[in-house]
């Protein structure tokens, strides 16, 4: 292993530093050596398109085998490498030029993938391997499962339909491709309003253009109750083009689901996840609902006047008085070396997996304070290789996330290829003298989504269509979330939250009021992430011609504790509309199984080896080539119920109402 204090210094010295770049060998992005430009795209496009060629006529033609999913398997890979990368640098290229030829590939690409998704011949080739059960002896079960999700895949794009029906689904599925980009951009653009409609002492808080100011969100955090009730009514101002758009979008989901033989988009899209139907997501979250509506009461004065834009504010509002939660306090001990030392020692104590910084070729990186690191085992050497994207920059978007460039899977050679991962963050760069420093919210995030990353380099599976992340999306945020538990735990951080001038260590009571800070108000909280995955539901649910905007104000009232605002249209700023369709439950049925996870195994000992093995063992190795169920039930040694996942999120609020019951009473009340 490498000396970790060796591995922070180098981290904050290149957390300094511009990046020395190796003039040894000039590669593209990535490595790759068609982008060194942006016409690139259009000859690794060219590229995978003439691969793709070939690899149909390969799985058209050989006998049913294991060769069959291999060479679907590589098929995926050939062309998941170039959309998985076009759809990193479509968001995160600094040069626009970049960014729109990445945006043309990844349509290319997508249209593409729809229309082998119902080619009969192709899907023959795969018929005839699951038909044949003499063959089917021959698979290991990751083979037989990757054969049938490459079935699925076509089942629920219509393979089974007469020719016009599947030109109907392609047609449909290219049409979702243009609505789902003009959707995610629309849902970005800022609202403009002729400024003398604002009291003139707030245009300061918003950016001005002339006559207009521009009103780019919610301003969420502002102290002022008059500029985050400005910034509510103007950036949700409804956008006629943009609802068209979304009741398109959804027409077009409800449409292609049913034409494929399911009930709704809801039902299409929850086919192989924890959930299975939306039934259950229903229940789930009505109950839930009806749990925090009543703890809340139990534990806040509840305030008639309240209103939707009020929320976040007066819940931070609330932790910083309650608990003196400045974050000025906080963040001259989490500078981001020491941050990336820490996660360097939990993952050598729980995983036996350390971080190595390594020097890019020239052209590899798409902007100079991009950091790469390979991750190396022990005993079993390189795993993979993770961009640390982490910094602001001018047209990078404010979110945190995981993308996978590249998927791990063993190669016809036998050589397995490296999972490539980029974390894009919105951390505060260094300055001057003071390396970049991080609030407690940051940390959390800097965790959850290295968390994501140890999942794709620990997923070593033989193909890359399961690898790492590729599994259901309500299992896909369990390893990311349980990350948050070790963020919040003293054992963990005292390890190395230093102060960055004096080294004095962070003081315990500071992390205790943080913990208990983070129950204050997570009712209110869950209860708007259920509000959220209720729309969710019903958007994807079967057609109620009727506005989204009705829509919205309905579920707001029945699941969310804050009145509809009338003239707003919140639901065209919610992008996790198109990644997330019919999915966005996942967030809370992730939680669930994370605390579920923390609580049985890690909360007694956070650097338990025995229980990282077991957790690398049970859920990371296997990606999606294993049912997510039977993953939880391996690493919990039992089968949860509903009543376990409502359990496990009520234990997290630790809430009065809770305690002061008995578990009979509780269920009772549900």
């Amino acid at each position: 292993m490498g000396d970790v204090q060796t591995f922070w210094k180098g981290f904050v010295l290149l957390c300094k530093i511009k990046v020395s770049l190796s003039p040894l060998c000039s590669q593209g992005l990535f490595g790759v050596p068609e982008l060194s430009g942006p016409a690139g795209f259009q000859m690794a496009q060219h590229q995978a398109l003439r691969e793709a060629e070939f690899l149909v006529h390969k799985a058209c033609t050989h006998p049913p085998g294991a060769v069959t999913v291999e060479t679907f398997d590589q098929l995926s890979d050939s062309l998941c490498r170039v959309a998985d990368l076009a759809d990193f640098i479509k968001v995160a290229h600094p040069d626009a030029a970049f960014r729109e030829a990445a945006e043309r590939t990844c349509v290319e690409i997508g249209t593409l993938v729809e229309i082998l998704n119902t080619n009969v011949d192709l899907c023959q080739s795969l018929k005839n391997l699951l038909g044949n059960e003499a063959v089917l002896a021959t698979l290991d079960s990751d083979t037989r499962r990757v054969a049938e999700l490459f079935m699925f895949d076509f089942e629920i794009s219509g393979i089974h339909l007469d020719e016009s029906k599947r030109s109907k689904a392609v047609a449909l599925n290219v049409k979702l491709l243009d609505l789902y980009h003009e959707f995610l951009n629309g849902s970005q653009l800022p609202n403009a309003i002729d400024k003398q409609v604002l009291p003139e002492h707030i245009r300061h808080c918003f950016s001005i253009d002339g006559n207009r100011v521009q009103i780019g969100g919610l301003h969420a955090d502002s102290p002022n109750d008059l500029v985050r009730e400005a910034a509510y009514k103007i950036f949700l101002y409804p956008n006629t083009s943009l609802l068209l758009c979304l009741d398109e979008l959804l027409a077009c989901r409800h449409e292609l689901a049913t034409l494929v033989g399911y009930e709704s988009f809801s039902h299409r899209a929850l086919k192989g996840t924890m959930a299975k139907t939306p039934g259950k997501i229903i229940r789930a979250t009505s109950r839930d609902f009806k749990m925090m509506k009543e703890m809340k009461k139990k534990t806040h004065t509840t305030n008639p006047e309240v209103m939707p834009w009020d929320h976040a504010y007066l819940s931070s509002a609330i932790r910083t008085e309650m608990f003196n939660i400045d974050p000025s306090i906080y963040s001259p001990y989490f500078s981001l070396g020491a941050c990336m030392e820490g996660l360097n020692r939990l993952f050598m104590q729980l995983l036996g997996v350390y971080f190595q910084a390594e020097q890019p070729k020239m052209g590899e990186l798409w902007s100079e304070d991009v950091r790469k690191l390979a991750v190396v085992h022990e005993t079993e050497g390189l795993l993979g290789y993770i961009y640390c994207d982490f910094f602001r920059r001018p047209d990078k978007p404010h979110q945190d996330c995981h993308f996978t460039i590249r998927g791990g899977r063993l190669r016809e050679d036998g050589v397995y290829q490296l999972p490539v991962v980029v974390l894009m963050l919105s951390l505060p760069p260094p300055s001057g003298r003071t390396p970049s420093l991080l609030t407690p919210s940051m940390v959390e995030n800097l965790f959850h989504e290295m968390g994501h990353a140890m999942h794709s380099m620990l997923g070593r599976t033989h193909y890359q269509h399961v690898t790492g992340t590729r599994c259901s999306t309500d299992f896909a945020e369990v390893p990311s979330i349980l990350m948050e538990y070790f963020a919040s735990d003293y054992r963990v951080l005292s390890q190395f939250a230093r102060h960055y001038q004096t080294g004095e260590p962070l003081p315990e009571n500071l992390v205790s009021r943080l913990c208990e800070s983070k129950r204050a108000c997570s009712a209110a909280d869950t209860q708007l992430q259920i509000f959220y995955a209720a729309l969710d539901q019903v958007y994807h649910g079967k057609p109620q011609y009727r506005s989204t905007t009705d829509i919205l104000r309905e579920v707001q009232e029945k699941f969310y504790g804050l009145p509809y605002v009338h003239d707003t249209a919140w639901q065209l700023r919610f992008s996790h509309l198109v990644g997330y369709g019919a999915k966005y439950y996942s967030y809370l049925m992730s939680r669930a199984v994370a605390s579920m996870v923390w609580r049985q195994c890690f909360l007694q000992d956070p650097f338990s080896r025995v229980m990282g093995e077991r957790y690398r063992r049970e859920m990371l190795a296997h990606g999606g080539s294993k049912e997510p169920v039977l993953m939880v039930q391996g690493m919990l040694q039992k089968t949860p119920t509903i009543e376990d996942f409502v359990d496990a999120l009520v234990l997290d609020l630790n809430v009065h109402f809770f305690l002061q019951n008995t578990r009979a009473e509780f269920l009772a009340f549900l």
